[in-house]
């Protein structure tokens, strides 16, 4: 398993290019509303943040466990979030 900074790593690449998508979709859209697309970018940050803090959760008992947990909700998420993406 990969070590635990790298798993940040990947948190912040995987919804940061999400977020690029979202402002390259406004871009190419400049008169389409971008409400929808500053919610998804909110849902992006807030997701981040989640991550985030459970990484630095200390009182875990497995931390394999826990973090394999975090990539599996990561990829869950980060599929979420491109499928809203792609229906703006």
């Amino acid at each position: 398993m990969a070590n635990k900074r790298d798993l940040k790593k990947d948190i912040n690449y995987v919804l940061g290019d999400i977020i690029e998508e979202v402002y390259a979709w406004e871009l190419e859209n400049p008169g389409k509303d971008n409400k929808a697309g500053e919610a998804i970018i909110d849902e992006a940050i807030a997701s981040f943040d989640g991550f985030i803090e459970r990484m630095n959760d200390k009182k875990v008992e497995n931390a394999s466990k826990h973090f394999k947990a975090i990539r599996e909700d990561l990829e869950k998420t980060a599929k979420g979030l491109l499928d809203k993406v792609n229906s703006l």
